[in-house]
């Protein structure tokens, strides 16, 4: 088990997003469900054995997901980067990732139908842009 974990908050979805993301990406399963106990779904206003969290691996990272209610959203500030090999990774899954409600960005950044933020890059850029020739790490961040 990793000690640091991405933990998402949900309105009520958590479920259905941990679904989507481990149908969308290799080597990942859904964990663990668990539900609300009574009273605890009576103080926040949540139906008793309604889920409370999923744990879900995606690609070997481990992360947890919420439903907690609508007081907090999704932005820009934190995102998720894929690492493609080839253009056909990458255009899986940005195809994948924008599906049914999501929207693309600019410089390889997306957003999925839940609002979550990605970078879908290709491994080549992250090297470019760490070249030691800065001249020409220059010109690679000029030209995306």
């Amino acid at each position: 088990m990793q000690n640091i974990s991405p933990f998402l908050w949900f309105d009520d979805n958590a479920e259905e997003a941990a679904k989507f993301y481990t149908s969308v990406f290799q080597n990942s399963k859904i964990n663990r469900i668990t539900r609300y106990p009574e009273e605890p779904a009576k103080q926040i206003g949540r139906e008793p054995g309604s889920v409370m969290t999923v744990e879900f691996t995606l690609d070997g990272v481990e992360f947890v997901a919420l439903n907690a209610g609508p007081q907090f959203k999704f932005t820009e500030a934190v995102s998720f980067a894929v690492t493609c090999e080839t253009q056909a990774e990458i255009d899986y899954y940005w195809e994948k990732l924008t599906a049914d409600g999501g929207e693309p960005g600019v410089c390889s950044w997306l957003k999925d139908k839940y609002g979550l933020s990605w970078q879908v890059q290709p491994r080549l850029l992250i090297e470019l842009l760490a070249d030691p020739d800065k001249a020409k790490a220059e010109r690679v961040m000029s030209a995306i």
